[in-house]
């Protein structure tokens, strides 16, 4: 089988202008087929709170009301991707951002109220593999923001990790897939604050012991819970680090089964 990387971004990497552009760098230099996906929960944040809107997070999933899901449509779908992918067509000419909206790239449902509503959150029914599989045949590199549509004319935001994880399961089926998760972290750690205390191997027994110590919280949650979903559905392998991963010059952390 071909192999194919899938590589996502978030965090500080896409408002801070230095490390997007290394970034850019980095990912360019990165052979074979490949596709992009980015976030941007902390760019959407800072509009919301520039607009008064509150910011409501469970469990580092976002709530998104109404007046919400306006903000994150504009800056996911345009703000955060055209500036990516405007940044990378001044390297090659072969990148295309697109939503999950595009050419029905991601059709979700709408999530089920339960202990949480969610607003207009998605859950995934189908990613289009005929669509990436034609665009990246024919050279191009898709940039894919985490909006997605119920075929009812309802925009739905999915999370980012989530997006990633469900193309590279699709994908494996003919692809060997390798899943990065880029932020701007070295990988989980047991400290933050200590650059020295990277985990770098991560199985199902040592995760709910980190759970359970409050050590991976927030973001980092559906971080690894979509990577231990992913490695079942068949995707070779999941890294968590920082963006020099993608060529081996630092260490990184390993999601295992």
């Amino acid at each position: 089988m071909d192999k194919i990387n899938i590589v996502k971004i978030g965090g500080s990497l896409i408002n801070d202008e230095k490390s997007l552009n290394k970034f850019i760098l980095q990912f360019d230099s990165l052979e074979g087929k490949k596709i992009l996906i980015h976030g941007g929960g902390k760019e959407a944040n800072l509009w919301l709170k520039k607009l008064g809107i509150p910011v409501k997070m469970n469990k580092g999933r976002r709530i998104t009301d109404s007046k919400t899901l306006d903000i994150i449509t504009a800056i996911y779908g345009g703000l955060i991707n055209k500036n990516i992918t405007s940044k990378f067509q001044k390297i090659k000419d072969n990148y295309i951002g697109l939503s999950g909206i595009d050419g029905n790239l991601i059709y979700a449902k709408k999530r089920d109220k339960k202990k949480t509503d969610y607003g207009f959150v998605g859950d995934i029914i189908k990613i289009n593999t005929d669509l990436i599989l034609n665009l990246i045949n024919k050279d191009y590199i898709p940039i894919i923001c985490p909006l997605s549509h119920n075929k009812n004319g309802q925009i739905l935001n999915v999370n980012a990790d989530t997006v990633s994880t469900e193309i590279a399961i699709e994908l494996s089926k003919k692809f060997e897939v390798d899943s990065y998760f880029c932020f701007e972290m070295n990988g989980v750690m047991k400290d933050i604050k200590e650059p020295n205390s990277l985990i770098e191997r991560i199985d199902m027994k040592i995760y709910k012991s980190l759970l359970n110590d409050n050590i991976v919280s927030d973001g980092m949650i559906p971080k690894i819970d979509n990577a231990f979903y992913g490695l079942q559905k068949g995707i070779k392998n999941v890294f968590i680090g920082s963006p020099e991963m993608i060529s081996g010059k630092t260490k990184f952390t390993k999601i295992v089964l």
